[in-house]
């Protein structure tokens, strides 16, 4: 029995999910839609052969509620705790420095980051 509880987690990557096919659509990115659908046709297949519809759906939202917490996780602990100052009127390449920090060092994130924990020289 699907939870009222688990709803909001999924809210985000479905929205940007339909966002993203609104966007290709409305600005007739054909190539872009095209590749969309045959990576939804190629899922869908590929486990609609292995599972039933409400398992190959779930499977894919959760994999997504997942991958949007990982990518969360990446990208905004190098960002976050930096103060960036608008007004100094600097170029690109120092805002960005000043924009950016490297995260500890470990073995977890190294992996979990996929060394983008380096992220001033990524």
């Amino acid at each position: 029995e699907f939870s009222l509880t688990a709803l909001p987690p999924l809210l985000f990557p479905t929205y940007f999910n339909c966002h993203t096919f609104y966007i290709a659509y409305t600005k007739r990115y054909w190539v872009d839609l095209a590749w969309m659908m045959t990576f939804y046709i190629r899922f869908f297949y590929t486990y609609g052969l292995l599972l039933e519809i409400k398992s190959v759906l779930a499977y894919y939202f959760i994999l997504r509620m997942l991958e949007s917490s990982w990518f969360v996780w990446v990208s905004q602990m190098n960002h976050i705790p930096m103060d960036i100052y608008y007004d100094k009127n600097l170029d690109w390449a120092s805002t960005q420095l000043q924009a950016t920090c490297n995260v500890e060092q470990s073995l977890f994130n190294d992996w979990f980051t996929g060394h983008l924990n380096f992220q001033i020289e990524h």
